[in-house]
């Protein structure tokens, strides 16, 4: 699925319909350049889901841990991650393997510790707008695109769908 956001608020819409949607557990894979958007649609999708504290980067933490309504979030930000080996110190298997579900930044840097994803997706750049593509890589990730799809749809959110 392709989308295409023409701002900041169409971000924002399309996280709430992802969290809407979401599964108990499960992980998405958030791909893009530095300043793509990955935190900003992370923020508003814990936002959507009823939380209201604040919500920091896990740049230098590498993980923030969120209890919300009865549902453990982890959000992981991979940038400064030195090895993928790091992750395992960490514990991460534990939130990968659980009823936890994770939300990654920069997973590349996680190769061969990380399982693969439940959805995929890729924000890129395009001119003043951004591009997201979305791809799912599991039950879970095809039952939870096929949420996603058929919310769009309800809502008439004027996003182009390819």
């Amino acid at each position: 699925m392709k989308l295409y956001l023409a701002d900041e608020a169409a971000t924002q819409a399309l996280a709430a319909v992802l969290a809407e949607s979401a599964p108990h557990s499960g992980w998405l894979a958030l791909h893009g350049d530095l300043g793509a958007g990955k935190t900003t649609l992370v923020r508003a999708f814990l936002r959507a889901l009823g939380y209201s504290g604040r919500v920091v980067s896990p740049t230098y933490t590498l993980v923030e841990a969120y209890e919300i309504a009865g549902r453990h979030i982890a959000h992981y930000d991979l940038y400064r991650l030195n090895d993928p080996e790091e992750l395992e110190w960490m514990g991460a298997r534990e939130d990968f393997g659980a009823d936890t579900l994770c939300l990654v930044e920069w997973p590349e840097r996680g190769v061969g510790v990380l399982p693969t994803p439940d959805l995929e997706m890729y924000l890129l750049h395009a001119d003043e707008a951004r591009c997201v593509e979305v791809h799912a890589h599991s039950k879970i990730g095809v039952a939870w695109l096929t949420e996603v799809k058929a919310t769009l749809k309800k809502n008439n959110i004027s996003y182009s769908l390819d």
